[in-house]
């Protein structure tokens, strides 16, 4: 991936090292966030009760922390990402500016271990996640030796996919798009809940390659192989995939991600189209 003398962005905060304590969840329940991290718990084979009990414990306390720090320049692993999350704020900036809306960038915090959110404590276990109470992206760097070694999904493109995904869905956080999710599902049965969940999840896969797109075309940012292993990346974390590794089955009425076809051919019709509309997983004619 050529990033080549890319800017770093501003909007990274890195708390690796830190404690905290927890904020509560405002309106005194668990909100959509929680629900989202439990979701991912689940994703990577961790009892989503445990997340949603930390959860109700973290309501009674609050934040404190230190003043959040940017990453030590020295550090190659947290300056790739500062680079790739620059350059989703260029390109979301300016598909914005198109459509005549204003995008507003979201923070992406560097954390070791654990870690207290506005959606719940947070832990590097349950993998890359994002919060939309707080609109911020979540991301234990370790995570990358597992999609490496546990996931068999090496390369530099593969990580900047998790974090283009991850942007995904703060777009859909910021275009209403999740909220409107979240009231159809708690008006839905479980199967029809795990099919949102599943066209949600499809549709920030299709950002990211949207991403890809646009700065590919800008910037030239693709190298040979790069698409081959967001493409793996995909595969490795597609719902059958995952559920065949674990218990040897897989369940797709219980899919939330989509499956890995599924996510290999959202990601490549954002790649392809480049367009927010072609990413439109809700449309009746949409073919999952």
């Amino acid at each position: 991936m050529r990033l080549g003398k890319g800017r770093a962005s501003n909007n990274v905060e890195d708390r690796r090292g830190q404690s905290g304590r927890g904020r509560g969840i405002s309106g005194g329940g668990i909100g959509i966030g929680t629900l989202v991290i439990a979701l991912a718990a689940w994703y990577f084979g961790i009892d989503p009760r445990v997340v949603l009990e930390g959860a109700e414990q973290l309501q009674q306390s609050s934040i404190d922390t230190a003043p959040a720090e940017a990453p030590p320049t020295d550090d190659a692993q947290a300056q790739f990402v500062s680079m790739v999350l620059a350059d989703t704020e260029d390109t979301w900036r300016a598909l914005f500016a198109k459509g005549g809306k204003q995008y507003s960038d979201p923070k992406l915090v560097l954390f070791t271990g654990s870690y207290p959110t506005a959606c719940g404590m947070g832990a590097a276990a349950m993998g890359p996640f994002y919060c939309p109470a707080d609109h911020k992206m979540y991301i234990d760097l370790g995570f990358y030796e597992e999609l490496q070694t546990r996931f068999q999904a090496p390369g530099d493109f593969a990580q900047a996919y998790v974090i283009a995904h991850e942007v995904g869905h703060h777009v859909q956080n910021l275009l209403g798009i999740s909220a409107e999710v979240q009231q159809m599902r708690g008006r839905a049965d479980s199967a029809e809940s795990n099919a949102l969940s599943v066209r949600l999840e499809l549709q920030a896969d299709c950002f990211a390659g949207l991403w890809a797109h646009q700065a590919n075309r800008s910037r030239q940012v693709l190298e040979q192989g790069d698409v081959e292993e967001a493409l793996q990346a995909a595969t490795a974390i597609g719902d059958d995939t995952l559920q065949r590794r674990t218990q040897g089955y897989a369940v797709p009425e219980s899919f939330t991600h989509g499956s890995a076809e599924q996510r290999v051919r959202w990601f490549r019709r954002g790649l392809e189209e480049g367009s927010i509309e072609a990413c439109d997983t809700f449309a009746k004619t949409a073919a999952l």
